[in-house]
């Protein structure tokens, strides 16, 4: 038997074999997703990292549309992120601090804290060749290779105590902008001919400077508290997120802080997850070319319309960056971002591609409630304007989810380290249904 053929027919059994009738899932009351029927996520554990509020859950049981919340901590991040504007500074290193301590740093713990991650930010030169070497691999896979290979510089990399975990995660915050930026430029060589820049991070800038530093050099002040904003704005939300919940499964088995950060950035990469971003900029880009006039309102509700009924675009019948599974009336992280954006596009002399992004924002959420009359509130959620910030600052579409990650990464260490440290070191072990009835084991000769 030929092996294209024999992979064809294990493919086609395959399909045979995974096949659920859809009303099994109501028979057996499987919560599908770890959904429950109203959309909220399943409750399988406490945290105090951090909390996402977008509903209230109403005496009878429905659910009650509330403006969303996102809390560090005990921290509203609308706080913290107007705390930092207000005094002019970067606000990535105050979260990531308050986040894996639990508190507010003062000035001096703050200093200290930027200068351990600013020491930390260098890489192991075997490392180094390790990006070169996998020129023109996806930048999310050279990340996760890139936190495997780091288990072998740790001597101590299979120690859980609470000393050990907070040094890896400082090691890990430091040190993925600097995989990101160099795996970039090396692509960037290796795939479309540019000359091939190695910059090292610099002393006294803060993670997002030293990250435009090393990926491109050039760039203003506002680019770069831009991009701290981002960052703030992407570091933590919760433990349900699927990459987040992926870290802390693979926590509860006892299993090294490397290991399990790369299986994070596994699922971060799937394109339900991370790469959102990506899919609203394509659409923006669609959108600029296939709505004569941009103020038409008319015009725009007719394309939207059609986007919903699988007539245009890509036909899935979707409005990328609108709608999010707990956010409701708003999401805070998409309000707090538009600031910036807003700032950022009239230093790029982007307003009136600003301006027609906000109103594709308003009509988009009219239109979906008209044609979808599901009676479901929704809002835009911080993809919406996220990519077209990333662009404004000129950072290439390649990183938009490494960048998500070097985020994240905070957020997951935090959930990592409460659950090895507070949880009761219980396995995550969830059940599945076995719908198969037991059948008599046939011979070979007699099949």
């Amino acid at each position: 038997m030929k092996k294209e053929y024999l992979v064809y027919k294990l493919s086609e059994e395959m399909k045979n074999a995974a096949r659920i009738d859809n009303e099994l899932f109501a028979k057996y009351d499987v919560k599908r997703g770890l959904r429950n029927d109203d959309g909220t996520g399943v409750l399988v554990g406490l945290t105090r990292v951090g909390n996402v509020v977008g509903y209230e859950r109403m005496p009878g049981g429905g659910l009650k549309p509330i403006p969303g919340k996102l809390f560090y901590r005990q921290y509203d991040v609308e706080d913290l992120v107007h705390g930092t504007i207000k005094e002019k500074r970067f606000g990535f290193e105050e979260v990531a601090y308050l986040l894996l301590s639990g508190k507010l740093p003062d000035r001096d713990e703050l200093a200290s804290f930027c200068e351990l991650i600013n020491s930390n930010m260098p890489l192991e030169q075997k490392t180094k060749m390790n990006i070169i070497e996998l020129e023109g691999s996806d930048i999310m896979n050279i990340l996760a290779r890139s936190v495997l290979e780091m288990y072998r510089f740790d001597s101590n990399a299979n120690d859980t105590s609470r000393d050990t975990l907070m040094r890896q995660s400082i090691d890990l915050i430091s040190k993925f902008p600097t995989i990101i930026a160099y795996a970039y430029n090396m692509l960037r060589h290796a795939t479309f001919g540019r000359s091939l820049h190695i910059r090292h991070p610099q002393e006294k800038l803060s993670l997002a400077e030293n990250f435009l530093f090393m990926l491109k050099k050039d760039y203003t002040e506002l680019d770069a508290r831009t991009l701290d904003l981002l960052l703030v704005l992407q570091a933590e939300h919760g433990g349900g997120n699927n990459s987040t919940f992926t870290v802390r499964v693979t926590s509860s088995t006892g299993t090294d802080t490397y290991s399990s950060i790369a299986a994070g950035i596994g699922s971060l990469k799937g394109p339900l997850h991370g790469g959102a971003n990506i899919q609203v900029v394509d659409m923006f880009h669609h959108l600029q070319e296939n709505i004569q006039d941009w103020t038409d309102i008319d015009e725009i509700d007719t394309y939207f319309t059609r986007m919903l009924n699988k007539e245009v675009y890509n036909k899935t019948g979707l409005i990328y960056g609108i709608g999010h599974a707990v956010y409701t009336i708003s999401d805070p992280r998409a309000l707090l971002l538009k600031e910036l954006a807003r700032d950022l596009a009239k230093e790029k002399k982007k307003e009136r591609e600003f301006a027609f992004l906000e109103l594709l924002e308003e009509r988009a959420i009219d239109v979906f409630g008209r044609v979808k009359n599901n009676g479901k509130t929704v809002s835009s959620n911080v993809d919406f304007y996220s990519g077209f910030v990333y662009e404004m600052i000129g950072l290439p579409q390649e990183i938009y989810t490494p960048l998500f990650a070097m985020a994240r990464i905070v957020g997951w260490c935090a959930h990592r380290n409460e659950e090895l440290t507070f949880a009761g070191k219980r396995i995550i072990r969830p059940a599945y249904k076995n719908i198969l009835d037991a059948g008599e084991y046939i011979p070979l000769k007699s099949r």
